[in-house]
């Protein structure tokens, strides 16, 4: 849990797969965004995982996303949250687990991950050589992320609405539950009384949001390898979700 001044923007950035060129356009126009509509605000940054595979750039894109941070360590008012998605998963267990967990990974997109390494490796050297720096990153990143005085839940995939604030943290990276989808069905939970939920992991075609009796869950993965946008959601107390968006 982290708390920031009641003024604070949230940025929450959805799956990425590899668009790294994408991914430094929309970190130019959120800030600049943020100079020209909300300048001396606290910024968050929220990237949502599934950084890696499918696309030609995953290495590019988390160097971009740890540049990022380094970035933010000099600047008071920007904060950058980055989480990990079941893509990071996957790759870690691709890395350091057995032949199966390479192969799940490696059929799953990871190729495309290893050849952003390896150019003209084969696989085993590109393993032995892989980035402890990003090995390490990968392995810190949390599954989720909470403002609790914004009502914001930031998460790859999503919660069991049954569970929150405890469950499976398996369930924030894989979830595709009915349960969770159906902003209806979380009534029931005191703990998410007027708490928005902002993902990625289930690609749609234009930015999803959906509401009832105050609870609210943003979908911004709007496919971005698959040739849509890249997407971020842009959260501001008082004031309805804005949208900024990187063509292909």
């Amino acid at each position: 849990m982290s708390e920031f001044p009641p003024n604070t923007v949230f940025y929450a950035i959805g799956d990425v797969h590899g668009v790294a060129d994408r991914l430094v356009k929309l970190h130019l126009a959120i800030l600049r965004h943020h100079r020209d509509n909300h300048d001396g605000q606290q910024a968050v940054i929220v990237h949502l995982g599934d950084y890696v595979d499918r696309g030609p750039e995953s290495r590019e894109v988390i160097e971009t996303i740890m540049g990022m941070e380094r970035r933010a360590v000099e600047n008071p008012d920007l904060t950058i949250i980055s989480l990990r998605g079941n893509h990071e998963e996957m790759m870690l267990e691709g890395l350091t687990g057995s032949a199966a967990n390479l192969d799940n990974w490696l059929r799953n997109g990871g190729t495309s991950t290893l050849n952003s390494y390896r150019p003209g490796r084969d696989i085993d050297e590109t393993m032995l050589r892989f980035p402890k720096i990003h090995h390490d990153w990968l392995s810190r990143l949390p599954t989720i992320f909470v403002s609790q005085s914004h009502k914001l839940i930031f998460v790859h995939a999503g919660i069991d609405p049954r569970e929150y604030p405890d469950g499976n943290p398996q369930r924030h990276l894989w979830t595709r539950s009915s349960r969770f989808f159906d902003t209806t069905t979380w009534t029931d939970n005191p703990a998410l009384e007027g708490m928005t939920v902002v993902h990625g992991h289930t690609p749609v075609d234009d930015v999803e949001v959906k509401q009832s009796n105050g609870h609210r869950r943003i979908n911004v993965d709007t496919g971005a390898v698959f040739g849509g946008p890249l997407t971020a959601v842009v959260l501001t107390n008082g004031q309805d979700p804005d949208f900024i968006q990187i063509a292909p």
